[in-house]
């Protein structure tokens, strides 16, 4: 299974796996899935970073790598999908995560509620 891990699930990962349900580490752990980190959630990191928003003082990229994640980066076709979807969601990396979620038909895994609103292949 291929699956899209949202921003705070990698940070939960790094920092505070017990926050992870116990199916969906499960999920994390089985080398059989492939865990994608986005650009798209690199990206929130350094804006929220800069803002003062978050403290981020590793290199995302680093740390998805050394955590087992491969690096996905955020293409024109997972762009093109935005146009047509719902607004449900405001905020605009989440949206970025679904439509590439779709436009490559992975997983994404988030404790976000309102990821359901969307027709994606959401793992909660």
């Amino acid at each position: 299974m291929n699956i899209i891990i949202d921003t705070h699930i990698f940070l939960w990962l790094l920092a505070t796996p017990d926050k992870i349900g116990r199916a969906n580490l499960k999920l994390l752990d089985n080398l059989s899935n492939t865990l994608f980190l986005s650009s798209v959630s690199i990206a929130e990191l350094m804006i929220k970073s800069s803002i003062g928003k978050l403290n981020i003082d590793f290199n995302p990229k680093e740390m998805a790598v050394k955590s087992g994640c491969e690096l996905l980066d955020f293409t024109s076709d997972d762009a093109l999908l935005l146009k047509d979807m719902p607004f449900h969601h405001k905020d605009p990396f989440d949206r970025m995560l679904i439509a590439q979620a779709n436009s490559n038909d992975y997983y994404i895994m988030s404790n976000d509620l309102k990821f359901k609103n969307y027709n994606c292949r959401l793992i909660l």
